[in-house]
This record gives C-alpha cells, structure tokens and sequence, in this order.
C-alpha cells in the first residue's frame, strides 16, 4: 500500500506541476516526494534498497543549515560552523502517457558537491563542482512504472570553501520530456547586434541535436515576443537536419521602435523558438530578450543605452540566511528589493555562478549583473576546495555557466576568476588565456574581467596576458587615482571594495581614523570586542579593506573607474573576520543576515538615490550625563540641525567628500530630534526617543497575502517595543512563535553574527530589540496565523492570507 500510494501521488503532483511548450517539449516540475538519509549509506543507489524510514522532503533541500552550530565541525567558523558530510536522496516514479517514444532527461540546476546520479541502479555520472546546471539523459534505462532515482551528495571533504556552501540537492530539479529531435541544452543564444533608436536586429543562433538514424526535413521559427504575449516579428526557414547530428543554426530579425531594457524600466521581451516537422510543432523554447547597448570607457566609464551610468553595486553570495543555500525565489526578490531600495543597481555573483532564478529576478528588476565561475583555479585557497578537480572540469564548468547565462539581459561581464592565485607566476598567463577563449567561443557579446588584487603590472600575469577586456581590482583604492597611468588604454571596475566592519545596533565610541581589525595579516586581533561585536558607526574594517565611506569617496572621485561593488550588501554565513568560534557568519554586509538595514545603509540611500534621506543614530537610551556621537545620514538638504528635549545642538553641513555629520552631546532622557533644510525650508524631520521598560510584541509583516503555492514566504519582523511604541534598543527576550493554519515556520534569525540558536527552532532571541520569523505558505488556501510570545511582555498574533 505504501508504494502504490507513493506512485499514485507522485503521479497526480507531477502532472500538477508540469509546464508544456506547446508540443513536442514538456517540463515536470521534480521537487517533491524525495526521499533523504544523511548518512554514508552502501548500496543506496540500488532499486532493492529499503528507503521506507527515510525522511520524505521536498526539494531544493539544504541538510547542513538544519544542524547545531559546533566548534567541532570541519567546516570551522569560516564556513558557518554547521555540519556536511554524506547525503543520499531517492525519488520513486511512474513516467506519464507523454513521454512514450520520448526523451527523458533529469536537469539538476545545483547540488553542493561531488554528485553522483543512478537510475535503475545505472550509473549516470558525477559532478564535483557545486554551483553548476547539468543534465543526464535517463531514456535507456527507463523501466515501464516504478523508476528509482538516487543522488549520492559527498560535502564531507572539508574545508572545501571560504564561506557557507550548505550541502544537497540545494536548487531545482525538473524532468524534461522530448522529441528524437529537439532544440540542444542551452542551445538557443539571442543577441543584439545593432540596436539604434528605431530598430533591433536580433540574432538568434539555435544549436538541434537529431539522435535519430535518418536525416529529418524541417523548418524553424523564431518569434519576437512582447510582454503581453503578442508576437511581434516571425521568421521561418526550412532546413535538413543530418542524421544522428549537432547542428547550429542562425537566423536574424529586426524589430521595429524596440522599448530598451533600462535600470528603471527593464522591458523585457521573449525569443520563441519553434521547431517543425510537416508543418505541426515538434519543440519549443522561450528565452529572455532585453534589448540595451553599453560600453566601458577608459577615461569615462560606463555607458547604458549611451547614457553615462556609474555601476553601483554589491557583492553576493549564495546563501539566504536563515533558510541556507536552499532556492527559493521570494527570499531572493526580497534582498533584491532591499538593494533596490537603497539605490543599488549591480551584483556581482560571487564567487560562482548563481542560481538561474537569480539572474531571471535581476532581469526583471533592473541590475547590472557580474556573473563569476570560479573563486581558485589550480592554485588551492581552502585544502580540500575546487583546485584539485579544476585541471579537469574547468572547461566543461565554464562552458555550462556561459551557456545558461548567456541570454540574460542583466549580464553585462563575465568574470573568470576572483582573487586567483595565478596571477603571480607565469601560469596565470596561460589559464587566462584558456578560459577567456572558452567564453568567447559562446559568447561574443560581453567583455571578460577578472577580479584582480596586484595592480601593479609588471607583477600580474593575468593582465599580461591579454585576455581581459576590462581589468578588475579588489581593494587598494588609495591607487584608483594612478590606474589610468599604471594601466593605460584599460577599462577599469572596482570589484570589491570597502570589507568594513559593522554589527546592526552596536555603538561603540567611534574613533577619529580607519581602525582595521587586526591591523595586517600576521597580528593578533587586540581591538574587537568581548561579544564578538563590530561598531554600527563605520569606522572598523578589515586589514585589506577600509570603511564604507573611504571606499565610495574614492571611486566616487574617479570618473575612469565604472563603479564598485561593494563587499557585500548582505551579511552571510561563513567568513566572520575577525573573530573565532561561536561568531560563524560576517560582518561585511551593508545589511545584516536577518535582512534588517545596518545604519551605514543610510550612507548608501543618501549617495545613490534622489529620494530625499535623513537618517539618525545612535538609540537614546544611556547614562544620565555620558557624551553620545550623535551621526547623520542626509542628501536633498543644505544643512541639518539637531535637538535634544527641543534644545539645538547646533546646523551643520556636508564639506566635500564628506557623508556625514555629528555632534557629541550630553545625554539626557527625551528626545533627539534632526531637521534637515534646504533653502531654508524643512525638508525632512526625524525623532528618536528614549525608550521605557519593555513591555510589547510587534509584528510586521512585509507581504500580508501571498501565494498558496507551497513556496512563498512572509518575512515578519519581531520588535521589543515599550508601552508607547518605542523599540527598546537592549531587548533580548527570547520569543516564542507558534504557527497555525495553511503555513509553517521555515526560519528565524536576529542577525547577531555569533548566535548559535539554531535557524530551524521555534524561537528566537531579540537582538537589540529585534528578531525575525519566516512563514512558508503551504498549497492550501486560506490564512497563516503567527503568534510571538515572551515571559514579561504582551503577546501578539499576525494574521497572512494565502491566495
């Protein structure tokens, strides 16, 4: 009864969740109904084994963010201090009436790492590296009902990362359904080589595979798609297609009066490729098309559309906080929109190719992308990293990432390594010019960059190679000034900036200069704090960094730079300079892991947006008569005044290169007041007051409905807050949550960098007044209710519709 029942659901969800292209191609969405184990299980792959006890789950699945923190783990503190080891997973399932006479192909687009796949007891193959899309064809070994897949996922090898990888089948999973003929993997390419004001010429180059014994006469359309689905401009033309072949295949398109994809407004439209056999449609496939021009300059930087555009960006890497390495699309729209939020408009993925839906959400929303595959290349940085498998599997990785991520419009450079340690010796000449050829053989469109840490060109052997369109550098920005002399004719990006220190809500003193955190690589950390605790105020960072406003002063002031991207805009698990154990995930981000803003955030929102800003910290919560920094973010004004208990402390104003004000002033119970004018005139006013005794929970929702669709997410921020309201800036009160109805609690956080409350629990710490809770609906309509509880304070519930 158990498999029969097993079977029988998988067939109704299956059918439930796939997605036709017309005919000939059908896709099954191919999360649900696995079956996981972590352990180092002999025999799995077979389809006698006896899996009935294992735990069934629903993909993408990241095993190591539901472990205890330890100082034991092999991963240490630099990548997250949460297990990995050995994992197996297994999936019973009947094939559907389609794909009789088809191809059946299983397209995995991520698993952390060393996989290995069978099929009825099959092997199919293994892939070391861990962030690339790969498929399998499963067609020969396919039985009439009852096909066992089983994934073997080896992360034990440790360390193999600088940061959290997390471990499993961590993104999507489909089943992919095809004729014998039928359109390659990735083997569509649209690009625009002429765009003017009035027209676009689209080229479309489509790449057929014929696994048939008989050559097959047939035609191909190609399709320009607006947003609405209205086809605007179609082209067939007939074909022979040889026998058991791989052939490529071109045709061109000119749309008329294209709308441009812009940061602002990124119109997107599609490219509809349809292959035909007697006039009836035997595949098809939709791919992105963002119709834009750009240029790097020497002298004057970036160009958009022809308009000049400073690159504004952040570094990201994979993980999604409390939720792990594991997809899922709203968390990653959500830090998106946060960016967007404080005038970001570029990420760089780093260091490794992203997920797909990523890049699908940096289309539609407008950012300039850096897409990178590799953080080493033979030269190991971690003992047990890609290093050892790069000799081998370089060519194919990049081939894959280049080929995936070729049609996304938010593209703009290819990255081929970050920080490699090639490029001191001579080697880094001939990898660089290796892998530069291997993007160019499939994409002409973009230039190649490496994010390099020598700048000085007599020392760096991947810039002499040649091989780089666009010259990359990490840090050192005391040298942007000299670049146009150090490397002339060169376009030049900053691609990682800043590595400054901050913990949301800590105010230590600040400190006149730069304090970095040791002061170099060979010194003990004497600074720091005993809570391993960095400053709110920016004035801390790392050896090789500097604080936030240094950085952005300096490529601010360097029209021949094209932008930055800072280090990072989110707090992530793993690297957490400069402390030990229990601290396990960074400090650099511009907002913490929880997604709250850090103060410096303001800085940004103030600098990269003409919204008007006014931002005030600290709290005003302290001693009777101690002397309080007071700072100010603010743009869209001439100057600001400050106030305690309607007292002024005094205007001041911005000097050049300057992005904030203070004033150090005497605290007294109340409140601190800012007013910012501009010609006089009020622009914006801000209070902060002086909070009581805890008393209240507060929950704040960021979407109230969301989509029964078992994968949306609410993000409700918990606050401490007193009797009037007030957050209480030294609330830590452990909340309790409970959850009813159609949804479950996935994740919660705080964003204190070394908390070892585990992310999968039903509570959470308060830190400096403030925690998160995260609700995934389920696939049932109806409501979410949220209930947040802690001994000496009002309770409170939050109710979410699910649609």
């Amino acid at each position: 009864m158990y498999k029969i029942f097993s079977v029988c659901f998988f067939i109704v969800n299956l059918y439930a969740n796939c997605f036709s292209q017309n005919t000939g191609r059908t896709v099954f969405n191919f999360n649900d109904n696995w079956k996981f184990a972590q352990a180092d299980l002999k025999g799995a792959q077979s389809t006698s084994f006896d899996d009935r006890t294992w735990r069934v789950l629903q993909l993408p699945h990241d095993w190591s963010i539901e472990g205890p923190f330890g100082a034991n783990h092999l991963t240490t503190n630099q990548g997250g201090a949460l297990p990995t080891g050995i994992g197996w997973y297994r999936k019973t399932f009947n094939l559907p009436p389609t794909a009789k006479d088809k191809k059946v192909y299983i397209e995995f687009d991520g698993i952390y790492r060393n996989s290995q796949v069978w099929i009825n007891g099959h092997y199919l193959g293994k892939r070391p590296f861990g962030y690339n899309a790969f498929r399998y064809e499963l067609t020969p070994f396919l039985l009439t009902k009852n096909n066992i897949i089983a994934v073997k996922v080896d992360n034990s090898e440790q360390p193999n990362t600088r940061w959290y990888s997390g471990s499993g089948i961590y993104r999507n999973v489909r089943l992919v359904v095809t004729g014998a003929v039928a359109i390659d993997y990735h083997g569509v390419f649209v690009s625009t080589p002429k765009v003017t004001e009035n027209l676009a010429e689209v080229k479309v180059q489509t790449t057929l595979r014929n696994t048939t014994n008989q050559q097959s006469d047939l035609a191909i359309r190609q399709s320009i798609v607006d947003n609405t689905g209205k086809i605007l401009v179609s082209k067939q033309e007939s074909f022979s297609l040889l026998k058991d072949s791989l052939q490529n295949f071109t045709q061109n398109l000119t749309l008329q009066q294209p709308q441009l994809w812009t940061l602002d407004r990124p119109y997107l439209y599609q490219v509809k490729t349809e292959i035909l056999q007697k006039n009836q449609v035997i595949d098809t496939q939709l791919s992105p098309l963002g119709i834009r021009t750009f240029k790097f300059d020497q002298a004057t930087g970036f160009y958009l559309n022809g308009v000049p555009t400073k690159i504004l960006g952040v570094c990201q890497h994979h993980d999604l906080g409390a939720l792990g390495a594991a997809v899922n699309v709203r968390a990653m729209e959500r830090q998106l929109e946060i960016l967007k939020a404080m005038g970001c408009n570029g990420i760089r993925m780093s260091h490794n190719p992203p997920a797909s839906e990523l890049l699908d959400l940096c289309d539609r929303m407008g950012f300039i992308v850096m897409d990178e595959a590799f953080d080493m290349w033979k030269k190991k940085k971690s003992k047990k990293d890609y290093g050892q498998y790069f000799e081998e599997w370089h060519a194919r990785d990049l081939e894959a990432m280049v080929k995936r991520d070729r049609n996304h419009p938010s593209i703009f450079v290819w990255s081929i390594g970050n920080e490699i340690r090639e490029q001191f010796d001579s080697t880094g000449r001939t990898y660089a010019k290796e892998l530069a050829g291997i993007v160019k053989k499939f994409d002409t469109t973009r230039p190649i960059t490496s994010a390099l840490t020598e700048n000085e060109p007599d020392k760096n052997h991947i810039f002499q190679s040649g091989a780089l369109d666009v010259l990359g550098f990490n840090y050192k920005h005391e040298a942007y000034s000299e670049f146009p002399k150090r490397f002339p004719n060169h376009s030049i990006i900053a691609t990682e900036t800043a590595s400054a220190l901050e913990t949301r809500g800590q105010y230590d003193t600040p400190k006149a200069a730069v304090q970095l955190w040791p002061k170099d690589s060979k010194s003990p950390l004497v600074e720091g704090n005993a809570d391993w605790t960095a400053p709110a105020y920016d004035f801390a960072a790392a050896y090789w960094g500097t604080t936030h406003e240094e950085s952005w002063k300096a490529v601010k002031n360097a029209p021949h730079v094209a932008g930055l991207y800072v280090w990072t805009g989110f707090d992530y698990l793993g690297e957490p300079h400069p402390y030990g154990y229990p601290a396990r995930s960074s400090y650099f981000g511009i907002i913490d892991l929880a997604g709250f803003p850090k103060d410096v955030y303001y800085m940004y929102q103030s600098e990269w947006t003409q919204k008007p800003v006014l931002h005030l910290l600290p709290h005003w919560n302290w001693k009777a008569g101690q002397t309080v920094e007071v700072w100010t973010y603010y743009n869209q004004a001439d100057e600001v005044e400050l106030f305690v208990n309607n007292k002024s402390q005094g205007i001041r104003k911005k000097g050049k290169d300057e992005f904030h004000v203070s004033w150090k002033v005497p605290f007294e119970e109340g409140v601190l007041k800012i007013i910012s004018r501009k010609a006089g005139k009020e622009v914006l006013s801000k209070e902060v007051f002086t909070a009581g005794k805890a008393q209240k929970i507060r929950l704040i929702a960021d979407r109230k409905a969301i989509s029964a669709d078992g994968l949306d997410l609410s993000f409700v921020t918990v606050e401490i807050t007193d009797e009037k309201g007030n957050i209480v800036p030294d609330a830590n009160h452990l909340v309790q949550f409970s959850v009813e109805g159609k949804g479950n609690l996935v994740g919660v956080d705080n964003g204190y960098q070394a908390s070892l409350e585990s992310f999968k629990a039903p509570y959470r710490s308060a830190y400096h007044g403030k925690c998160l809770a995260i609700l995934q609906a389920t696939k049932e309509v109806g409501k979410i209710k949220l209930k947040a509880s802690a001994e000496g304070l009002e309770s409170s519930e939050i109710e979410i519709v699910t649609k």
